[in-house]
């Protein structure tokens, strides 16, 4: 794939709208503005214009604008034709800059050009993705945050850090032949110390992110007639599972996602857990089993009037090892107990009502703290596995090159690839496949 020929693209969501966008991009770009604009265009200047075909008659009449290179998203000469937002109109459109010697732009290629031509960093590039698919607020203001280069400004603090230690020990590789004294030792244990904490502050405000990013999968479990699809129902406050007092009503995973303080929390819903001989039912309890094993958090219904029963042990006993678990005691209203939090065997519990309402709150802070969510999105950052995994690979470098201090040579090389591990993460050391991976998520007008 060219990185400079000429492409173009719808730029805006399918359907209908007031408003559709044709953006173009390439060394052709002042080719194909001479065929299709009227009047000539001035640099970032939005100018009313006819957009004409081959035969000089007018497709639509918009806005047109120009964005010379470099001063452009793509860092390339760049066309805009803003016009009506009909699906027909568009696509006579695009077909005119096809005609004009434009290419159809893949997914992602206009982003990918700009982290090409040095406009956006690696992480600017994702955070574009994550502005896009932002569920909650809070997740939106991080993207910015990161699309504002922040996070990228935070990592390179850390990377000068590393790159002065590593000149200060690759000085003494240069001189063998002097003793290395405890002023030099006692600054790169120093310094050193400085890159684990900043990495480690750095490592927590890119967990918190990557909840925002990601959300948490919790699944609702327990036998049937606890009261799931009623705590379904008040999480998401809306009537999105039947509830009835017959046993087994639920026959199927019902999926709804609810925000959590700013966290998107994927809920399911799921069958109640038996032996059943009904062959519908048996499929829905192995659809539970299947979702159980790819929660992050599963909510443990039990009712509260009968307490912890054989069977629900029999389902403790098939959760995965390590699975976070809440013991969600239900049905308190029936009892006459008011809503609090415990614990059952040393593991967490809450008491509530799915039916009221009360304890609600309680189930939520419990949420919270169990998935890790601190709450303050102030310094977070909107992270990906990928960031994650980086920043770790490179705090393991750095404990090993503790353990190195005596002999330089490896103490060098592990801040060697401690520094690779927080480049890859800007994108400064990097793989063309992680390239094609990061922008195949892209549509293809962005």
């Amino acid at each position: 794939m060219r990185n400079d020929d000429t492409i173009a693209a719808i730029a805006t969501a399918p359907g209908r709208g007031g408003i559709g966008v044709v953006r173009v991009s390439g060394l052709g770009v002042s080719e194909v503005a001479r065929r299709i604009v009227s009047i000539s265009l001035r640099p970032r200047v939005a100018t009313l214009s006819k957009f004409l075909d081959c035969g000089g008659e007018a497709i639509d009449e918009g806005i047109a604008l120009f964005f010379p290179s470099p001063h452009s998203y793509t860092g390339q000469d760049v066309l805009e034709l803003q016009g009506h937002g009909g699906p027909l109109v568009l696509q006579q459109l695009l077909g005119r800059c096809l005609e004009s010697g434009a290419r159809v732009a893949q997914p992602g290629e206009f982003t990918r050009r700009a982290h090409l031509n040095g406009k956006l960093d690696l992480v600017q590039v994702e955070a574009v993705a994550d502005l896009i698919d932002a569920s909650t607020a809070q997740a939106a203001r991080c993207a910015v945050r990161s699309l504002s280069g922040h996070y990228s400004y935070k990592i390179q603090l850390v990377t000068d850090k590393l790159v002065e230690l590593r000149a200060l020990t690759e000085a003494t590789l240069d001189f063998p032949e002097e003793d290395i004294n405890g002023a030099t030792r006692s600054r790169q244990a120093a310094q050193l110390a400085v890159i684990q904490k900043e990495i480690s502050e750095l490592l927590a405000a890119s967990g918190q992110g990557s909840l925002l990013r990601e959300g948490v999968h919790v699944v609702l479990a327990g036998q049937p007639n606890v009261g799931k699809s009623s705590l379904l129902n008040q999480l998401a406050q809306q009537d999105i599972a039947i509830v009835t007092e017959i046993p087994g009503t639920t026959r199927d995973a019902i999926r709804q996602s609810v925000n959590l303080d700013g966290v998107p929390v994927h809920m399911v819903d799921t069958a109640g857990l038996r032996e059943t001989s009904d062959p519908v039912e048996r499929v829905g309890v192995e659809r539970a089993w299947t979702a159980i094993q790819r929660a992050d958090v599963v909510l443990l219904l039990l009712d509260t009037r009968q307490g912890e029963t054989e069977a629900d042990r029999a389902i403790l006993a098939r959760l995965p090892d390590r699975m976070k678990c809440i013991r969600v005691m239900n049905k308190i209203d029936l009892v006459g107990l008011p809503a609090q939090r415990g614990r059952i065997d040393g593991a967490e519990a809450v008491w509530l009502s799915a039916k009221t309402g009360a304890g609600m709150e309680l189930l939520r802070n419990m949420l919270k703290q169990t998935i890790g969510w601190e709450g303050n999105v102030e310094g977070v950052f909107m992270a990906h596995a990928r960031h994650l995994e980086a920043m770790r690979r490179a705090q393991a470098g750095l404990v090993r090159a503790t353990a190195e201090t005596e002999r330089q040579e490896l103490f060098a090389e592990e801040l060697r690839l401690a520094h690779e591990a927080l480049m890859s993460i800007t994108g400064e050391f990097t793989s063309d496949d992680l390239l094609g991976e990061i922008f195949s998520r892209f549509c293809i007008g962005k």
